[in-house]
């Protein structure tokens, strides 16, 4: 399958200071990407700016995917979309231990867009900051209400004197 995310880096190289713009819907598939978290069907939009210095090109911009799983606290199943900033370098002579190689006169975006988002996806979303979860006892979703159940955890840092209370006569 031919690389939809291969930018030509030559005139740009000749040239600091000259700009390319790339803006695109991809198929994960095409990056190399099979994760259950996207959502079938569902693309990757990129937005970035390609910028060539006296030494390499830096991308910026951002880059969008739909997904999908379950709630970690309540195991509600939801949907979202990730929304990734992203600034990279790519270089001719890798003199920087964190950039990407140009290669044959050409900037190879895939490879920086499938890590990014899969680096970036939630492997155990929340549906929300205040999930209540699910009751320990019960297995009621506490978000629906109170199912009534009163679980005492006691506090570890107690335990001794617990114990020396226990020892005691009444």
């Amino acid at each position: 399958m031919k690389n939809p995310l291969l930018v030509n880096a030559l005139e740009m190289l000749r040239r600091p200071g000259t700009q390319k713009d790339v803006h695109m819907s991809v198929p994960p598939n095409a990056l190399g990407i099979e994760d259950a978290r996207l959502l079938p069907g569902g693309e990757i939009e990129v937005e970035l700016r390609c910028e060539s210095l006296s030494d390499g090109i830096v991308v910026d911009g951002g880059v969008q995917v739909d997904f999908r799983g379950d709630c970690r606290r309540c195991l509600t199943p939801l949907t979202g979309t990730l929304s990734l900033e992203v600034h990279e370098l790519y270089q001719v002579n890798l003199t920087d231990p964190d950039a990407f190689p140009i290669e044959n006169d050409q900037i190879d975006l895939a490879t920086m867009v499938r890590e990014s988002v899969l680096l970036d996806l939630p492997d155990s979303p929340v549906c929300r900051p205040d999930c209540a979860g699910l009751c320990p006892a019960c297995g009621a979703d506490r978000n629906l209400g109170d199912c009534g159940c009163r679980i005492e955890t006691p506090d570890p840092r107690w335990a001794g004197l617990d114990a020396i209370r226990d020892q005691l006569p009444e």
